[in-house]
């Protein structure tokens, strides 16, 4: 008999937010960042055995460079694959969609794992996440008594987070010069928009909204979105909550945004439109204005390389008369 564990996010949005939506950006057509010209180096050899300690507080020891890779969430998969390990994955979660290649990778289950199936794929590490303890532990402690190597990532809620993400990763794999390569990258990448942020000389005041049903889900402090904003010099209409919170549409109709910004387009139809035809959303000046644009959902929300694309893609959408193509 198969054996499932929970695993998922914190947030009442964690199927939304794992999942994350497929579909072409309509803000803009194409990301362009520049980035910094990459030097021939010489890349070292990694050294190993590994000591890190994962987000449980477990000292890991990974004894040898892994060969077989299972990650548990789209977000650590992103960066694995970013750190060229792209070879090595041999299990990824039923909500990776980002690279492609991951439609052809054993899949062990979304919020519920299948214990055995990750056991059959013989990985010599497990990357599991945080947003998952309390719901999937139990799973995990058995993949651990089963003898596998399973290093639990810590949640990452800013940049800087998931600067460490990448590092970390990069150790545990043998790739710490591509994952410091990265973080350099997107750092110049992030200063690059901040600088340019700069321009703006009228702050627009912007609503997210990352869920509509049952309820209408927005991205308070604390949140990547919420810092996004702040990069590109925008006003959080609701900055003044913490976390993933929902939020009447009278109180959205109050804070009257210049900007409405939707996750949901990726999957669902006309997203845009359906928030411009709301009840009272006409007096809104984003409608009246038609500022009412679709980002992609994993771009904006999961902790990994594609931050900078996305924070490019809510500046553009923000404002398109200091970000142009």
């Amino acid at each position: 008999m198969k054996k499932f564990w929970k695993f998922g996010l914190s947030a009442s949005l964690a199927a939304v937010l794992m999942a994350g939506c497929g579909g072409e950006n309509t803000a803009t057509e194409e990301q362009e960042i520049e980035t910094p010209a990459e030097p021939p180096t010489e890349v070292a050899e990694a050294e190993f055995p590994v000591t890190l300690t994962d987000a449980m507080g477990t000292e890991v020891v990974i004894e040898e460079e892994p060969e077989a890779i299972v990650s548990m969430i789209p977000s650590n998969t992103e960066i694995a694959y970013e750190l060229g390990l792209g070879d090595k994955i041999v299990g990824v979660s039923d909500f990776d969609n980002y690279p492609e290649e991951t439609a052809d990778v054993e899949k062990i289950g979304g919020q519920e794992f299948n214990v055995e199936k990750i056991i059959s794929l013989q990985p010599d590490i497990v990357f599991a996440h945080e947003s998952g303890l309390g719901m999937g532990t139990e799973g995990l402690e058995q993949l651990t008594d089963a003898g596998l190597t399973v290093f639990v990532v810590e949640n990452a809620e800013s940049f800087d987070q998931v600067y460490d993400t990448i590092t970390v990763i990069g150790q545990a794999t043998g790739a710490t010069d591509e994952a410091d390569a990265l973080v350099e990258q997107m750092e110049v990448q992030v200063e690059e928009i901040t600088e340019q942020a700069s321009n703006v000389e009228e702050t627009k005041a912007v609503f997210v909204e990352v869920g509509s049903d049952p309820e209408i889900f927005t991205t308070g402090s604390g949140t990547f979105m919420d810092e996004m904003l702040q990069i590109i010099n925008a006003e959080n209409i609701a900055g003044d909550q913490e976390g993933w919170v929902s939020m009447d549409p009278e109180a959205v109709v109050a804070a009257n945004p210049d900007v409405i910004v939707t996750t949901e387009g990726g999957y669902i139809e006309n997203a845009e439109e359906l928030i411009k035809t709301r009840s009272g959303f006409a007096e809104v000046t984003a409608v009246q204005e038609d500022a009412v644009y679709s980002v992609d959902s994993d771009a904006v929300t999961r902790s990994g390389p594609r931050l900078t694309v996305g924070l490019l893609e809510l500046a553009r959408a923000v404002y398109p008369e200091v970000f142009s193509e």
